[in-house]
């Protein structure tokens, strides 16, 4: 791991991201890109030159300073950080930084959501995660000291999350952190019998190359089954597959693995499938 991307906004819940990638970075010696998207609105634009001119140097200003600040912070001493601004309104444009600077890793933090709001209005989560090409760490509360022992990673075994599984072993060795693969049945029409669930389990591991320990876990849902699943299990890392949809199908199909980094308590790492 060389390069990490960490979005910014200069709230509390990005600073908790900050000090992860820093904790991170400081272990495996990588650097740190900091990404402030100004957002400038259309209207400011759509200004005179003169005044588009001095709007933006102001809040240009500002940001630099905000920036100063935080690349002084304690925790980011003896790691090198770079920071880069954009005028981006959209959060799913944080891909094309991350890919523009070769990054490994996107660490960002989330308040999460809930209620009527998350259906109609979503957040900036979760353009992240749908759209990012890299694995995607998100924080919801501040750690002093980030220590991975143990993973789980939520898997339907279905062969396309194979490449999941690999990325999510290859990090766990970086942390020297064990990995536990989690497969919530669920009851009612998805429920799957015994013989079902080993056919499927075999199936993978033939296509994987190795035989791994996989968990199978009864819940009435897929979402607090992984949720039940990692608190018993006292897991420091959730890791789920993303499907990256978007458009009419994302509305109507929506996204597991949004709705659980929404909703999840522990950081979530998600990869895209």
């Amino acid at each position: 791991m060389k390069k990490i991307l960490v979005p910014v906004d200069f709230s509390k819940h990005s600073e908790y991201a900050l000090e992860v990638a820093a904790n991170i970075a400081k272990k495996h010696n990588a650097s740190i890109v900091l990404l402030h998207m100004i957002g400038i609105s259309d209207s400011v634009l759509a200004n005179s030159e003169i005044a588009e001119e001095a709007e933006a140097k102001y809040y240009l200003n500002l940001t630099k300073e905000k920036i100063k600040e935080t690349i002084e912070k304690e925790y980011l001493k003896e790691v090198s950080v770079e920071a880069v601004i954009q005028n981006y309104k959209d959060f799913s444009e944080v891909n094309n930084v991350a890919q523009e600077q070769n990054c490994d890793l996107v660490v960002m933090g989330s308040h999460g959501t809930s209620g009527i709001t998350e259906l109609f209005v979503g957040s900036n989560t979760e353009k992240v995660v749908r759209t990012s090409n890299l694995p995607v760490i998100v924080i919801k509360k501040p750690h002093k000291d980030f220590t991975i022992k143990t993973m789980v990673l939520a898997s339907d075994l279905d062969k396309a999350s194979i490449p999941v599984y690999e990325k999510a072993e290859a990090f766990a060795k970086l942390f020297s952190a064990t990995l536990e693969v989690a497969y919530i049945n669920t009851s009612g029409a998805h429920f799957m019998g015994y013989d079902d669930v080993k056919k499927r389990m075999e199936n993978f591991q033939k296509e994987l190359g190795k035989k791994i320990n996989v968990k199978f876990y009864n819940y009435h849902s897929v979402e607090r089954g992984i949720f039940n699943y990692c608190y018993e299990k006292d897991a420091d890392l959730l890791v789920i597959p993303t499907h990256g949809r978007k458009g009419l199908a994302h509305f109507v199909v929506g996204s597991l693995a949004e709705n659980v980094t929404n909703h999840a308590k522990l950081p979530v790492m998600t990869i895209k499938l």
